[in-house]
């Protein structure tokens, strides 16, 4: 060890110190799962460990077909090693972010020089982006990692300086293999376009020695080995096994193939897809925002246009390969369905060429540091003012009633529900994050070169942790483990959840031996709707009309619900047919039975 720090250059500290501070606030000590995709991701990985079925991802019984099933093999894969926990469903994602780090500071390395290679891993660690698409079990990191390398191996197999090109082009189709069973057609797509573009501009695709180098053959039979597979078993478990309707529509189900190809990739693209989960950034929003995502290197961004794209050597044709792989994903989503976090997988880019700009200094740059710095003082006044302003706000009650109750399908669409009063329960994060701001305006402003670079990489991971702590406090908003914890201590009975799965899916994480063949209210909608017309798909749908003779029968139900919908049930149960068991971030769980003194918990019926 002592010997790496002595032959380490400062960057390279810093970069190392960043990552280790990465994985050890994400894997450590996280917040719980919330509700939605985090905590689906986790539990569809624990139903295969559980079944035994790896093929077809199901939630509570009902097949799940969006997404392929690498994103949760490496969930299962890593509850198998450590056991079935809410941080062991955590790792592959923090892995993924470390070694993407790590993988884009070799790409800089090899196209640049060691101290490029260290701040392109350094900005890609250190941005907003990459830690915030990460704080759930999203598999887009992990989609990044595996274009990353596909580009890389690339530009390898191309280089006339490498004497294996067969191995790196082999390597090239086992990451887009890879990228397809995490995510689908895209892991083809964004490599394969930005890669063309490059090819024409460099006038290398109509070339004998391309297609000598990339093996084109050798790599349709790798990509055929990894995914063919899962495909070809999806697709008998699932029949009919081809059909081609080109339209979709509720109440119809076609199979896993004509849902998978044509559903979720062609008619999501179009915007034609039923039922509509997702929604859309607007197209100037979607670039705009990258400018945070990148941030603190975004005030860099100019100093890329500094750069020499000739492709006259190695640094040249990577720099304008960087630039293809930048321009193909963020015009490919602009005519597509867009949500926050699409564009990942070309950060590596936008890092590799902030690493090659901010490594040539220039004295223009003084006024991108100072901009970063005034931004960060800026950042460091509104957290005192927020602090200063919500002062006499007690933190009373729960925090769900500061909140504002969006509905959304944006990624980021909850943070439109904090309210002012809201940051009275994040006091200590936003004291966090003010000194972490405050250093770095400071370091910004006073210092110049390696300095500030290194006073704003402690920025961020001392607002990072600030983000995390605030995570934490907010949980019982946007997840309902308090819930599951309950019913666990709650006499058994059958749960009944409103609304979608989704709503509520922490609870079948963190309560699964209760949660059970839970069933459905009005839940036969969004992910689970196609899947549950399929032939063999349980029957745990409720209506509001079924419900009052089941809530009626002589065992104990248990019905969770946000506490918006109480004056609904109401109506369909009667005010005195239901008793408190908890209540926490806006949600609530019912039973219609007393529960016992012993368990500590509320018996009597709500007036």
């Amino acid at each position: 060890m002592s010997r790496f720090l002595n032959a380490a250059t400062p960057s390279q500290l810093l970069f190392v110190i960043a990552l280790i501070s990465f994985f050890c606030v994400s894997v450590i000590s996280p917040p719980p799962l919330m509700d939605d995709v985090d905590s689906v991701t986790a539990q569809i990985a624990r139903n295969m460990v559980e079944s035994g079925d790896w093929v077809t991802p199901r939630l509570n019984g009902i097949a799940y077909f969006e997404k392929p099933a690498l994103r949760f093999w490496i969930v299962a894969v890593s509850y198998l090693v450590f056991g079935i926990h809410d941080w062991a469903a955590r790792i592959p994602i923090a892995l993924s972010a470390v070694v993407l780090c790590w993988v884009v500071s070799r790409m800089g390395r090899w196209a640049f020089d060691t101290q490029a290679g260290t701040l392109a891993g350094m900005v890609l660690a250190t941005s907003v982006g990459l830690f915030l698409f990460t704080r759930i079990l999203l598999p887009d990191v992990v989609l990044t990692l595996t274009t990353a390398l596909a580009i890389w191996s690339l530009a390898r197999a191309l280089d006339e300086d490498e004497q294996r090109p067969s191995l790196w082009a082999a390597s090239f189709a086992a990451s887009v293999g890879a990228g397809f069973m995490l995510k689908g057609l895209i892991a083809f797509v964004i490599p394969g376009g930005a890669s063309f573009i490059y090819l024409l501009l460099t006038k290398q695709l109509f070339t004998r020695r391309f297609w000598q180098r990339i093996r084109p053959l050798t790599c349709v039979l790798i990509v055929t080995l990894i995914c063919a597979p899962w495909i070809v078993l999806s697709i008998v478990q699932n029949p009919p096994y081809f059909d081609f309707t080109m339209k979709s529509e509720p109440g119809q189900y076609h199979g896993f193939f004509w849902f998978f190809f044509l559903n979720e990739h062609l008619f999501r693209y179009l915007n034609m897809r039923y039922p509509r989960d997702y929604n859309t950034v607007p197209r100037v929003a979607f670039w705009a925002y990258h400018l945070l995502w990148l941030f603190p290197w975004s005030v860099y961004l100019p100093f890329i246009a500094k750069l020499n794209f000739k492709p006259q050597d190695r640094a040249g044709r990577w720099r304008l390969l960087c630039l293809c792989w930048i321009g193909f994903t963020l015009l490919f989503f602009t005519f597509s369905t867009t949500q926050e976090y699409y564009s990942m997988p070309c950060y590596p880019a936008f890092a590799l060429l902030l690493g090659a700009a901010i490594q040539a200094p220039q004295k223009s740059q003084t006024w991108a540091t100072r901009t970063a710095g005034m931004v960060a003082l800026l950042a460091a006044i509104a957290c005192v003012v927020i602090l200063v302003l919500v002062r006499d706000v007690a933190v009373n009650g729960d925090i769900s009633e500061a909140m504002n109750n969006h509905v959304s399908t944006l990624s980021l669409g909850k943070a439109a529900d904090l309210t002012l009063t809201s940051f009275a329960w994040l006091r200590t994060p936003l004291w966090i994050a003010a000194v972490g701001f405050l250093l770095g305006a400071i370091g910004c402003w006073w210092k110049q070169g390696k300095q500030s670079l290194a006073a704003l990489v402690l920025m961020m991971l001392l607002v990072f942790n600030a983000a995390r702590l605030a995570m934490v406090t907010l949980n019982p908003y946007f997840g309902s483990r308090i819930l599951a914890e309950a019913l666990i201590s709650s006499p058994p009975g059958q749960l009944i959840v409103d609304n979608q799965y989704y709503y509520f899916s922490s609870v079948f994480f963190y309560a699964p031996r209760q949660a059970q063949n839970a069933l459905l209210l009005n839940g036969r909608k969004v992910n689970l709707e196609y899947g549950s017309y399929a032939p063999n798909a349980p029957n745990v749908f409720l209506t509001d009309q079924e419900l009052p003779r089941l809530w009626q029968g002589s065992e104990r139900k248990y019905l969770a619900a946000s506490a918006s919908a109480l004056p609904r049930l109401q109506a369909l149960l009667g005010e005195n047919s239901y008793f408190m068991v908890q209540q926490s971030g806006g949600k609530m769980l019912l039973s219609n039975q007393p529960i016992p003194d012993e368990t500590g918990i509320r018996k009597t019926a709500q007036q």
